[in-house]
């Protein structure tokens, strides 16, 4: 399975990188929401898209929306990994579609947690 990583951060690029790696994923990154727009065309490029909040060009909301506004990307498992903590900032990413939502900073098992959720892995 390929899984795109959108972070403005290359260290988080890589933290995130390292654990999906570890658990059989491709990984793919970029380092903005215009960045990530291309692997949404609806050809299955991604299975999984791990996204954060504040990004530049785009913002990891407004990714979202483009997103979900094909939806031939229906079956993309989108995963909010940001460190915005306000209630509605959840509720924001949730009603634009994310599927779930993690908090930074997370620790691996945070993350196997919400991936087995989704149905991404098996624990």
């Amino acid at each position: 399975m390929k899984a795109l990583i959108v972070d403005d951060s290359r260290a988080m690029r890589l933290i995130i990188g390292k654990i999906l790696t570890e658990i059989g994923f491709e990984i793919i990154e970029a380092k903005d929401g215009a960045e990530a727009m291309k692997y949404f065309d609806g050809t299955g490029q991604v299975d999984l898209a791990l996204v954060d909040w504040n990004l530049p060009n785009m913002n990891g909301l407004e990714l979202i929306t483009y997103i979900r506004s094909n939806p031939l990307n229906n079956d993309i498992c989108v995963i909010m990994c940001t460190s915005e903590t306000e209630k509605s900032r959840v509720t924001d990413a949730l009603s634009a579609g994310a599927n779930e939502y993690v908090m930074k900073p997370f620790t691996r098992d945070v993350m196997l947690a919400k991936l087995e959720l989704l149905g991404m892995v098996r624990s």
